[in-house]
């Protein structure tokens, strides 16, 4: 079966024209896209790019979509108020079978209602999850949740612990991910009182579980998957992006303070090119919203050309490794793991 993403085409602060731009180079990659949004506004920038050729039988397909949900409007706006806009009508493209993923850049809560009541919650899933992927010294870690559930049982970080898992196995390629809890220190009896419950379960769920993790392990290498609720993970997620625009502003700036640091600029320019796109969120894509029916992908109002492009190959790799398949096996043993080793209120708690 062809892997079809469909594209709110109206979310984002340069919508639709950025993201047109950004399909248009996935396409020529190979991907299949639907373009969700005000049609005539679509057509527009596909023909000022030269591209006539949409629907069925092309890569690149147009569904109208007559509203629009604004970046300032409440989370609810899709489900509640405005039925017919195009993160609404993306999210149902994919409910109904015609498109494999949801991707946007609009308003990320309006996205994560369509992913989670559109779509639907995975059998066993409590509270689907945003997962980040950060840089770090031996690649890549994943960091979940990084926004979606401010308040999590726990329960509910187990969940995160197994999509996590399943996301760094399959798109990370780690064959054995190594999974932490992320804690305030490293022993076992550290942390509150909802990460020493976890770390108990953690322990007997059949993963590669090493125990408590500190911040700092989230960009040196020693774990592959790092769970927190989605409270920490957002705080986390932001002031790292922070760190990041801090650090390429700083750098910017002390290499143009002489004609010595332009000369040794120009000559490290792909160096500091690959390094800061490693690093920009701008530039890396899209997080996915694990456990939900099917794929649905959030990025960046600011997002260029380029992220909309890494997030659509992002979201058909998904896809293509059927991981919310794996994911909901995953669960249903989780659950009869739980039953036997925890007592019916600790298993709620």
């Amino acid at each position: 079966m062809s892997i079809r993403i469909a594209v709110d085409a109206m979310g984002g602060d340069h919508a639709p024209a950025t993201v047109v731009e950004g399909a248009l180079q996935a396409v020529a990659a190979g991907a299949s896209v639907i373009l969700v949004g005000r049609e005539q506004m679509i057509a527009v920038e596909l023909a000022r790019r030269g591209e006539i050729s949409t629907g069925e039988n092309s890569r690149i397909e147009i569904a109208e979509a007559p509203e629009v949900v604004e970046m300032d409007e409440p989370a609810m706006t899709p489900i509640r108020v405005k039925r017919r806009s195009s993160v609404r009508l993306a999210a149902e493209l994919v409910r109904d079978g015609k498109a494999q993923a949801l991707l946007s850049f609009g308003n990320t809560g309006a996205a994560l209602a369509c992913g989670k009541l559109v779509l639907g919650a995975l059998p066993g899933v409590d509270r689907p999850a945003l997962a980040a992927v950060f840089p770090s010294r031996e690649g890549r870690t994943v960091l979940l949740d990084v926004g979606a559930n401010v308040d999590s049982r726990p329960a509910h970080l187990r969940q995160f612990a197994v999509m996590g898992h399943f996301y760094a196995q399959e798109i990370l390629g780690k064959e054995s991910p190594r999974v932490g809890l992320l804690s305030v220190g490293e022993e076992d009896e550290k942390g509150s009182g909802i990460t020493r419950k976890v770390f108990r379960l953690m322990k007997n769920m059949g993963l590669n579980f090493v125990g408590n993790v500190e911040g700092s392990d989230l960009f040196s290498g020693s774990v592959d998957v790092i769970v927190c609720d989605g409270f920490v993970g957002n705080v986390v997620l932001k002031a790292s992006e922070s760190v990041a625009d801090l650090f390429g502003d700083m750098l910017e700036e002390e290499l143009a303070n002489s004609i010595r640091s332009r000369l040794g600029a120009l000559f490290a320019r792909p160096a500091l090119s690959r390094f800061t796109t490693g690093i920009d969120h701008r530039e890396t894509g899209a997080v996915p919203l694990l456990g939900v029916q099917g794929g649905c992908f959030v990025g960046h109002g600011h997002s260029g050309p380029k992220a909309v492009r890494h997030a659509i190959r992002e979201a058909v790799d998904f896809c293509a490794a059927g991981l919310h398949s794996k994911i909901r096996v995953k669960m249903e043993e989780l659950h009869s793991e739980e039953h036997r080793i925890l007592s019916p209120e600790e298993a709620a708690s």
